[in-house]
């Protein structure tokens, strides 16, 4: 049994921590924040609860697996419910001021068909090869690449790897947006396929077209919602780690990572931190993962000799998005609008140019995404109200300013939540929305800076580009510090919560000396309840 000491207690973090405590190691968490959950939130407020963070359930499979490593299953601990619709798609009003007709995706491939055939005549054929292509895609990442610690070549070796070389060298090669405009005319039907790329921190016009897989999820498999939000998956993951012995401590923020020098190089030795008191603690260790942004881990509590990913590798990496959350409540129904809905601008470029480009600002008008979830589960608002929550991409910039309460966040940060207010109201045809808000609250690129460390106040991380994907992004063990390991969003495999759950997964690997690529052999014994 070693003892084992895991920076922050979001997603990632608590995932390892309960894998290496049903490992048989001795395992604590500090949180530095006075809740668990990173940036998988939650805020309450006049009987509102807002998730603060996801809010999309893809990849099942992961899931499913990462309970049944856990001695469960997903069925025991969560209460699924499938979306249809999937989404809505709006769009801005014509030239002439008069609504533009929504596009509603619906539940499974066939009704997709369907859809794509009556937006664009001819297109179901091309559909089905697509979503067939990106179905091959997502099971050769799960098989060889999102698992593979990548600390054998021979991994990435196995015939069927081989056999299909030049298909991935094309699709690594091919950009997204490119890739589905070959196949369709239609612009919805493009952006449908291309804005995913946005969930992986990337503008469609630089994620390779491997990330062609997103649609296989969302067309394909469809979308789930976890009765009770992702707080309630939060608070799932987080108990089963308690049951399996691990310790948390919450407002517990770590100052530094402890080493020693040895015949192999420096090693951990713990970890300090201080308590809300200022009470400064030191937390011995063999084993240290950080489940914090890694440029933080990096630059902030190791000293630079000790650094795999100092600050001059930092400024040649592409961060992916900030983000505006706006999370409102709202007085009356809104059947207008499903549990997610997609407000998609017509100038595509100018909007990731606005984001991601050489002169970086808040898009004007903003592509955002709303989630209603009260439109499924009636515990996320009072009775005769509604919950919207916004996100807004906006570029990584800790200068655009915080959010707050009612209105009291930076100019930027409140003038940005006007305008996708304004835009829902128009665009969704709700003319009174925001004279019938109750609630709001707003979070800024430096919420996401003093929350989190969150590395220029960037919503999800790197960004997904072909040179920071698999094997190219920042892996999950120091390269300088024997027994220091990272995971979450901001190492490998990336962004999104199945990615953390994998993240902790290829740490286990890590610890055990494990250099296969596909995922563990998920054990056999009674489960748990």
């Amino acid at each position: 049994m070693s003892r084992v000491t895991v920076i922050g207690g979001g997603v990632a973090g608590l995932a390892v921590a309960g894998l290496l405590a049903r490992d048989g190691h001795e395992v604590v968490v500090l949180e530095k924040n006075d809740r668990i959950g990173g940036r998988a939130g939650t805020l309450e407020r006049d009987g509102f609860r807002f998730d603060s963070g996801p809010s999309w359930y893809l990849m099942p499979e992961v899931f499913d697996h990462y309970f049944a490593m856990m001695g469960t299953t997903t069925a025991a601990q969560l209460d699924l419910t499938l979306l249809d619709p999937g989404y809505r798609v709006f769009r801005a009003p014509d030239a002439g001021g008069a609504a533009s007709a929504p596009v509603t995706v619906p539940a499974g491939r066939a009704a997709v068909s369907r859809l794509f055939e009556s937006l664009e005549p001819g297109s179901a054929p091309a559909l089905q090869d697509y979503l067939d292509s990106a179905h091959d895609a997502s099971t050769m990442a799960e098989k060889y690449f999102l698992y593979n610690p990548f600390t054998r070549l021979r991994t990435l070796l196995a015939p069927e790897v081989l056999r299909a070389l030049p298909r991935l060298f094309s699709l690594l090669g091919t950009r997204l947006q490119s890739f589905a405009a070959r196949r369709f005319r239609h612009p919805v039907i493009r952006q449908i396929l291309g804005y995913p790329a946005v969930f992986l921190g990337t503008d469609p016009r630089s994620a390779p077209a491997m990330y062609h897989l997103m649609s296989a999820l969302d067309l394909d498999q469809g979308v789930s919602y976890p009765q009770g939000g992702f707080w309630q998956l939060v608070e799932r993951i987080g108990e089963l780690a308690r049951d399996a012995g691990v310790r948390i401590i919450t407002e517990a923020e770590v100052t530094g990572i402890r080493t020693e020098a040895g015949p192999d190089g420096p090693a951990v030795t713990g970890v300090s931190w201080v308590d809300v008191d200022g009470v400064t603690h030191v937390e011995d260790a063999d084993i240290v993962v950080s489940a914090a942004d890694l440029h933080h881990t990096e630059t902030a509590l190791l000293p630079r000799g000790l650094q795999s990913y100092p600050e001059s590798w930092w400024e040649r990496r592409t961060s992916g998005p900030g983000g505006v959350l706006v999370m409102l409540g709202v007085r009356g129904p809104l059947p207008e609008l499903p549990h997610h809905s997609l407000f998609f601008t017509d100038d595509w470029d100018a909007n990731f140019d606005a984001i991601f480009g050489a002169a970086p600002s808040i898009p004007s008008p903003a592509s955002t995404y709303v989630c209603r979830p009260s439109a499924t589960d009636p515990d996320v608002a009072p009775a005769g109200h509604e919950n919207l929550f916004v996100l807004i991409p906006v570029p990584a910039d800790v200068d655009l300013g915080h959010g707050g309460s009612d209105g009291a966040g930076s100019p930027d940060i409140e003038r940005a939540a006007d305008a996708a207010i304004d835009m829902i109201s128009t665009w969704a045809g709700v003319p009174d929305l925001r004279e019938r808000i109750v609630v709001r609250e707003t979070t800024g690129p430096a919420d996401f800076r003093d929350d989190y460390n969150s590395w220029r106040g960037g919503m999800l991380g790197p960004a997904h580009i072909l040179t920071q994907s698999a094997m190219f992004r920042a892996q999950n063990a120091s390269k300088r510090v024997r027994g220091l390991y990272y995971a979450g969003a901001t190492t490998a495999p990336g962004v999104g919560v199945p990615m953390c759950l994998i993240s902790a997964e290829i740490v286990l690997k890590r610890v055990r000396g494990d250099h296969s690529a596909g995922p563990l052999r998920e054990p056999v014994g009674e489960e748990s309840p």
